[in-house]
């Protein structure tokens, strides 16, 4: 098993819905931030070690095809060169819609630290560093943080061949997806998930972690 496709693009761009859509078209399971909340004995200390200059990407993703969303879009450049056969998804969608989300879910929690359960604190210190630290460059205002986005995006689309390389907003649905794949159409509706209330309902299984 090793990564045939993952995401470049950060959380909160239909990253969810893209890991229900992989999983649903074979290229399960599918890494997600999720995992690492569900799985955190194994994976936050992985992923710390990775934040701080020693990722070993294979033990991150042992038993994966596919992934999505943070950590992983943190070390897309380093997921592209050790698997330089998986195909490169950047999911989108608008920068403002995009930070509205964003800065009230991913953002809000983490600068909360006052309030962090003490359980989830290694998971959310290590979730700092990836996303507030090394996506975005330290910057916590809303220019910052959108120009952080752009400049991911930017370099994706510089870095990665063309021919490698989907762009793709959930809106998409299926078709592009499965054409760049090369896998059939789904009967079914195109996953649609992760509102804001199901981002907090996941948020509370931190209290476990």
């Amino acid at each position: 098993m090793t990564i045939k496709v993952f995401s470049a693009g950060f959380g909160r761009t239909g990253t969810l819905s893209l890991k229900l859509a992989l999983e649903e078209i074979g290229f399960g399971p599918c890494h997600h931030m999720k995992e690492v909340l569900e799985n955190g004995a194994v994976q936050v200390p992985l992923w710390s070690s990775a934040a701080d200059g020693k990722a070993d990407l294979t033990a991150i993703y042992k038993g994966y095809n596919s992934a999505v969303d943070w950590p992983t879009a943190a070390f897309w450049r380093e997921v592209a060169a050790t698997y330089p056969d998986a195909q490169v998804i950047l999911s989108t969608r608008s920068a403002e819609s995009w930070y509205a989300s964003f800065s009230e879910t991913i953002l809000a929690s983490l600068m909360a630290k006052e309030s962090w359960p003490p359980p989830a604190v290694p998971w959310l210190t290590m979730v700092s560093k990836v996303v507030i630290e090394r996506s975005l460059g330290g910057r916590t205002d809303k220019d910052g943080v959108i120009a952080a986005f752009h400049a991911q995006e930017a370099a994706v689309k510089a870095e990665i061949p063309a021919s490698r390389l989907l762009i793709h907003q959930a809106k998409d649905g299926w078709e592009p997806l499965c054409a760049f794949l090369g896998v059939p159409v789904p009967a079914t509706p195109y996953p649609r998930t992760n509102s804001k209330e199901e981002f907090f309902e996941l948020m509370k299984g931190a209290n476990k972690t």
